[in-house]
């Protein structure tokens, strides 16, 4: 199943939110095997976005913080943030054209805050 938003959504441990632009400091992502890995997991379950013309991924000195960049498509073809697991997955979430801050959910323990594991 596929899930459209407007404005934020969730996906596992990952926020997105829609924002105004672009800030400076950031740096493009480099694609891996034809998709941008949005978020890695221990596990091999990355959430991923196939890598197209129209999408663009950005990463910051923040580990828990990336960009993206999605130009309205020319074609029909459809930009998903994808989770890669074949049981207990999270849904796949369909992004509109748009700039979005992607944030990596974090929790705290006793040691301090944490990357929230997925």
């Amino acid at each position: 199943m596929t899930v459209s938003f407007s404005n934020s959504c969730a996906q596992g441990d990952l926020y997105i939110r829609r924002i105004g632009a672009l800030p400076d400091g950031i740096t493009p992502a480099s694609a891996e095997n034809g998709a941008y890995i949005v978020a890695f997991s221990e596990t091999h379950h990355h959430h991923e976005i196939k890598a197209r013309p129209n999408v663009k991924l950005y990463t910051t000195d923040d580990p828990m913080v990336s960009y993206l960049e999605v130009i309205e498509a020319t074609d029909a073809t459809e930009t998903l943030l994808e989770h890669l697991r074949s049981f207990d997955t999270h849904e796949t979430i369909k992004i509109p054209p748009g700039i979005f801050e992607i944030r990596r959910q974090r929790e705290w323990v006793p040691e301090g805050w944490r990357r929230v594991a997925d």
